[in-house]
């Protein structure tokens, strides 16, 4: 699938659009056997449903996208369906995911954006730009994304793994947390380590990154080396870190996520230096 990210919606737009309708942090939805999509009409007032305000996303395949809030009390018309949006990650294709993901987060901007946060006049919405401006003092608001840093770090054969309070039962991941104003990704990453479960690292190298929409998150993954330092979790972030070999690993996250992809990409690596 291609997907063409895009501001202005055309004026001039005719046939079914795809629509992602959020009723809170859940997503209207239809199924096709076991899989979800998304309604495709030209209108959703065609299904009974009479969104609060809308953002145009772009073209997926040339079908144009549009990202709507809907009331609170909002009922899902015959055949739809209202489900979480976490919950529904596990279920679309990557790209849906991604594109519901990032209609989420344009809805709880433009929701919360309203008025200023400076002088408390309405906001308007600008034409050229993802962007809401006042119309009394002039501020301008962007949608907000937290930077997260994520770093799986390594002792020879040996992963640090950590689990959070309220984390699935038996399952482990790696350390992360937000960056703090002032910091470089690898600062970030130097301190969320030390902090959390006592460790400093060095060779701090990029793996990738993803969009993750609870609230507004970008996560950028990290390797790291030990370089000192005994393993304590801090009590507070973390509830239990220890080191685990890479042939006995306990439970790990789903594939979806950035987190997983990373441990398995590492234990790859350390599976060919093995060899």
């Amino acid at each position: 699938m291609l997907f063409v990210p895009l501001i202005t919606a055309p004026e001039d737009r005719a046939g079914r659009v795809l629509w992602f309708a959020f009723r809170g942090g859940e997503l209207l939805v239809s199924r096709a056997g076991q899989e979800a999509t998304v309604p495709a009409c030209a209108d959703l007032r065609e299904i009974g449903i009479a969104p609060v305000r809308h953002q145009y996303l772009g073209r997926l395949n040339g079908q144009h996208c549009f990202a709507c809030e809907l009331p609170a009390d909002a009922a899902s018309p015959p055949g739809l369906e209202f489900k979480t949006l976490r919950s529904l990650l596990f279920e679309l294709d990557p790209t849906m995911s991604g594109l519901a993901g990032r209609a989420f987060q344009l809805i709880e901007w433009d929701r919360t954006h309203q008025f200023c946060g400076a002088c408390g006049a309405r906001t308007q919405a600008l034409r050229e730009e993802r962007a809401r401006q006042c119309t009394q003092c002039g501020m301008l608001f962007y949608p907000r994304i937290s930077p997260v840093a994520m770093v799986l770090v390594t002792r020879g054969r040996q992963l640090l793994l950590a689990r959070k309070p309220g984390y699935v039962a038996g399952r482990y991941t790696v350390v992360t947390g937000f960056v703090e104003a002032g910091e470089t990704l690898e600062q970030a990453v130097a301190r969320e380590t030390r902090e959390e479960v006592g460790v400093d690292v060095r060779d701090i190298r990029y793996f990738a990154c993803q969009p993750w929409p609870f609230p507004n998150s970008l996560v950028i993954a990290f390797n790291a080396e030990y370089a000192g330092g005994e393993v304590r979790a801090d009590g507070v972030e973390i509830e239990d870190a220890r080191w685990f070999d890479a042939e006995h690993l306990p439970d790990l996250p789903e594939p979806v996520h950035v987190s997983r992809q990373l441990i398995d990409a590492t234990l790859a690596r350390l599976k060919g230096t093995h060899t």
